[in-house]
């Protein structure tokens, strides 16, 4: 659920941080690092912390061009990630065939992490890991709507598609994930899944995808 006070108070950290405030940072860090760490671990595996630490020096280095509330932040960081995720993706496909092949990488299961298990509003370990076995569209549009937080508008400015096909893909993978779930192995509960972050109505966003 989103936190209407504390994001009032993370867009004046971002006004501040882009001031030279180093606690405002630290602040932006401690609310988005989390997400960008398990939306990366999706897409890399055990070489999200690398990612995300090279995206923490270009969100440093370029804070000052950036321009938006605490939600664009999320939004901005997340495409930063996506980038260097894809950078380490085409690294990893040009090494020996030791590695894993890119197009494998983003149904690897994320493993657990101090700093994701933080992450308010995530269900579980185990519903992380079944989103990140979704086809790879699936995947991202649930990661960024309901890992990083973004409503169907700002997922599709990172992932360079409308809204409504972000809305249809998270749409999609959560009733994917809502029919593995719904017969769980003898004496264990469901897991639940937590809803998209933002606009709802995923059923309607079918416009531009078939």
């Amino acid at each position: 659920m989103r936190d209407a006070a504390r994001d009032e108070e993370l867009d004046r950290a971002v006004l501040a941080a882009q001031a030279g405030d180093e606690e405002s940072f630290r602040a932006l860090f401690r609310d988005v690092q989390p997400r960008l760490l398990r939306y990366a671990k999706a897409l890399v595996g055990d070489e999200a912390e690398d990612v995300t630490s090279e995206a923490w020096l270009q969100i440093a280095r370029d804070l000052g061009s950036f321009t938006g509330d605490i939600d664009g932040f999320r939004g901005w960081c997340a495409t930063i990630v996506r980038h260097r995720a894809l950078d380490q993706i085409r690294r990893r496909s040009r090494r020996p065939v030791a590695d894993v092949p890119a197009d494998e990488l983003v149904g690897i299961a994320a493993e657990g992490d101090t700093a994701a298990l933080a992450l308010d509003g995530l269900a579980t370990e185990a519903a992380v890991a079944l989103i990140a076995e979704l086809p790879p569209d699936q995947a991202e549009a649930v990661l960024l709507r309901v890992v990083v937080g973004l409503d169907a508008k700002g997922a599709g400015r990172v992932l360079g598609k409308r809204p409504g096909a972000v809305r249809t893909a998270a749409y999609r993978g959560l009733r994917r994930l809502t029919e593995r779930l719904s017969a769980p192995p003898a004496g264990q509960h469901p897991v639940p899944l937590p809803a998209p972050h933002g606009d709802g109505g995923e059923a309607s966003g079918a416009e531009g995808v078939r």
